[in-house]
């Protein structure tokens, strides 16, 4: 009988759960700097945007309606987004605040059009 059976020691409890405690850390580290951080940032900038919201400012919904703000309330606004047209929309719908006047520049292209149209509505008349 030469074959001996050995007993082996059992791992530390300590070891195991390092082993299973430092990974998952680092996978909600992780996640953290990569996407609750940024998410949070972006959700704080939109809330200051939208607080400071003010009549007369040029407003783009969520929706993708365009408009001027006519009067601002708690948490509703109410857009002008035609002439005498008005709607009311919550605060919360507004994904960007364009600001006091300012609109979409038209391209070069388009003032020459536009330009143009003019001469012939001047020669026709």
């Amino acid at each position: 009988m030469t074959g001996f059976a050995y007993a082996q020691a059992a791992q530390d409890t300590f070891g195991m759960l390092n082993s299973l405690f430092i990974p998952n850390m680092l996978i909600i580290g992780i996640m953290y700097f990569l996407m609750i951080r940024p998410q949070q940032k972006r959700l704080k900038e939109h809330q200051a945007m939208v607080a400071a919201i003010r009549r007369g400012d040029t407003i783009v919904t969520s929706g993708g309606i365009i408009g001027k703000v006519a009067k601002v309330e708690d948490q509703e606004l109410q857009v002008e987004i035609a002439e005498g047209v008005k709607i009311k929309i919550l605060r919360s719908t507004v994904s960007e605040v364009r600001g006091k006047g300012e609109g979409a520049t038209a391209s070069p292209k388009a003032k020459d059009k536009d330009k143009d149209k003019e001469k012939d509505k001047a020669a026709s008349e």
